[in-house]
């Protein structure tokens, strides 16, 4: 990784902005004395800080990019919460352009300083607020490399790196807020873009393909084999974490910060996602599903936070395999029944990061550890603990709306490899001691119930039922549907009942209209 280094001091002193960003207006209400634009995203990044009086002139002086304001009441109590320094010390926070105004307080911990630790200002704005990561794809050519030359400030060229072909290639390096790069054809040399550094940025040259081999499909016995495939691998993991399999929680306010600031600024360079040879999981022939890169220091920043909340609810400590996003679906998107790598992949997380134009709710369907069906419905900032290997999920249903869209994270881990070794292969040891008692046999019935009226985008009021179970253990996400699975052909079955077509599709013996009663 090439770091390409530019001084805090140097850009504090030398570059200027318009005179209302060298205004030193006090901030008392975060969500009205900021700068934010019509969706009520911060414009430009923010140095918030309290009592460094000793860094007065630093801190009067712009950085590229950065606006700084001193807080104070209101607002300093929500950006230093826990502080019980004195009002003499000196705290400051680097808040990201794109943060929505409801979480622009919350950042990060590197995104904190105090001068108790011993770390001069200068060096915390240079190192955690103006460096930033730059991540470079080519989709260009497939036969040769992008060549990228840094744009030094004299004019002169600097070649920087090569990037050949595909989303296993990316290029990730350490950059600086204000610097530029230049993309170019290796063999042409003709200019493919420029890219003026303003946040963490994720940019491909090109445009990527989905896939190539739609044409050579046959997808519904591709479908058909799989499904039945998932059931078998579902049945090969014997050990469970939780009494359901899975749980609904709430991202921390400094995670969802960081996750919705990194989206919003890069949600124009998302590209389609490589199909090729990974299956049919999600219906890419059918509609187009994008993806944002994660660079590699964020992504681990996000990760280690992560795995304190799935080490609380799996109650073991664990260790990071994977982390997969930023995935966008769009409308009729559909995400098939699965399980995932029970190597890797024992407890997990999905994060809805943002979602828009929904006219229905597009739920995460979970199977329990019985095998019964539960939809758990997610907001921006939602995440969903589950036992990724054991406990079948997907979203069977179509992604309903005009220009629909939802992005997700995905977070996966594995208990902590042991002196014997056996915790490497985890799915086949017995639960260990303190386990919570799986849930599968259940007291009493779930029934359908009516739960009033609800007016759909047609403006057509409709009855709606709502699923009351005898057990208290089961939740409030049992499927409506009241749907078990037995075999790989009853995913099958859900697959085309639940799908664009149902309205043809015979009921299945366990669907609606059937019986009211699990």
């Amino acid at each position: 990784m090439l770091l390409l280094r530019i001084s805090a001091v140097a850009l504090l002193l030398a570059l200027s902005v318009n005179a209302q960003q060298n205004e030193s207006a006090v901030v008392r209400d975060i969500e009205t004395d900021l700068p934010y634009d019509a969706n009520q995203k911060l414009t430009t990044h923010v140095i918030l800080y309290s009592g460094c009086k000793n860094d007065a002139a630093l801190l009067a002086k712009p950085s590229y990019g950065f606006i700084a304001r001193p807080v104070e009441g209101k607002a300093a109590s929500l950006v230093f919460p826990e502080s019980t320094s004195s009002k003499s010390e000196c705290r400051a926070v680097c808040v990201e352009r794109g943060v929505d105004k409801s979480h622009a307080y919350a950042v990060m911990p590197h995104k904190r300083y105090q001068s108790a630790s011993k770390l001069p200002l200068s060096t915390f704005i240079d190192e955690n607020c103006l460096k930033v990561e730059v991540c470079l794809m080519n989709y260009h050519k497939k036969d040769h490399p992008v060549q990228v030359y840094w744009l030094k400030g004299n004019g002169e060229k600097k070649h920087h790196m090569e990037i050949k072909y595909g989303e296993r290639n990316t290029r990730c390096f350490s950059s600086f807020i204000g610097h530029e790069f230049e993309g170019v054809d290796g063999e042409t040399n003709e200019v493919l873009g420029h890219i003026k550094v303003e946040y963490t940025t994720v940019l491909a040259f090109g445009t990527a393909t989905q896939s190539d081999d739609a044409g050579k499909h046959n997808f519904d016995k591709e479908i058909e084999r799989t499904l039945r495939n998932e059931w078998t691998r579902h049945n090969r993991v014997t050990r469970t974490f939780s009494p359901l399999g899975f749980k609904k929680g709430r991202l921390p306010d400094d995670i969802y910060a960081s996750m919705t600031s990194f989206f919003v600024n890069n949600r124009g360079n998302a590209v389609l996602e490589e199909w090729q040879g990974k299956g049919v999981f999600v219906n890419w022939w059918e509609t187009n599903c994008s993806f944002i890169q994660i660079p590699w220091a964020l992504k681990k920043s996000w990760q280690i936070r992560l795995r304190e909340l799935v080490e609380a609810w799996a109650g073991i400590p664990v260790e990071q395999t994977d982390m997969y996003g930023l995935r966008r679906y769009e409308a009729g998107a559909r995400l098939l029944t699965h399980v995932d790598r029970e190597a890797t992949h024992a407890v997990s997380l999905i994060v809805n990061i943002a979602q828009g134009n929904l006219t229905e709710p597009w739920p995460v369907e979970v199977h329990d550890h019985a095998d019964r069906l539960h939809e758990v419905i997610m907001k921006p900032g939602d995440i969903v603990y589950y036992e990724s290997a054991k406990c079948l999920h997907g979203r069977n249903r179509p992604l309903a709306g005009e220009d629909a869209y939802y992005v997700n994270l995905f977070t996966h881990y594995r208990p902590k490899p042991t002196k014997d070794g056996k915790e490497g292969i985890w799915y086949t040891q017995p639960n260990h001691a303190g386990t919570p008692e799986a849930v599968v046999d259940v007291k009493g019935k779930c029934r359908l119930e009516p739960a009033g009226t609800t007016e759909a985008a047609s403006g057509q009021l409709g009855v709606v039922e709502t699923v009351h179970c005898d057990d208290e253990r089961l939740g409030d996400a049992i499927s409506p549907s009241l749907f078990q699975a037995a075999s790989g052909d009853d995913l099958i079955d859900w697959w085309r009942f639940t799908g664009p077509d149902s309205k043809t599709a015979a009921i299945p013996k366990w669907g609606p209209g059937s019986k009211d009663e699990l």
